[in-house]
């Protein structure tokens, strides 16, 4: 009985193209401190005699960090796949790919070890242009105030003169 008519589902598997094998270097795009990750090894992978496991978006991998944070390097880290060069077919059909490949540092359960950078930066550059402009407004008020005071003092100085 050959193997192939064998699955469970009917259908097509839905499966991501594998661009990231054991060995790749990745950018890590979280504030853990890290800048580069080593993949060592793909988590779930099977594989075959003499087939480098790799990985897709989306899986987990087991990393080392290459750059970054003195605590951080020399350490085996869980990390997840989530932007990879290599295209892959979403199952609207569209085909998506990155301009680089990155991951991020994730603890044992799958939860992220530091905050997104685009997180990061929001908080550190819109949120504080937003207090700006807040500011901005504050003294504009204030200035107008002081402006209003000093005119109605001098009509009443002129009155009394």
């Amino acid at each position: 009985m050959s193997k192939r008519g064998r699955g469970g589902s009917s259908g097509a598997k839905f499966r991501i193209s594998l661009g990231l094998p054991v060995g790749a270097v990745i950018n890590c795009a979280d504030n853990t401190g890290a800048k580069n990750l080593y993949i060592i090894s793909v988590k779930g992978i099977k594989g075959r005699l003499n087939r480098l496991p790799a990985a897709g978006v989306g899986d987990m991998v087991m990393a080392t960090v290459k750059k970054g944070k003195p605590e951080l390097r020399k350490k085996v880290h869980p990390a997840v796949v989530i932007r990879q060069r290599k295209s892959y077919r979403r199952k609207d059909g569209v085909f998506l790919y990155f301009e680089d490949n990155a991951g991020v540092i994730v603890n044992n359960k799958g939860e992220m070890k530091g905050k997104p950078a685009e997180e990061a930066f929001y908080f550190k550059y819109v949120l504080l242009s937003k207090v700006a402009i807040i500011l901005i407004y504050l003294f504009v008020y204030w200035y107008q105030q002081i402006n209003k005071f000093l005119l109605e003092s001098k009509k009443v100085k002129a009155r009394v003169v």
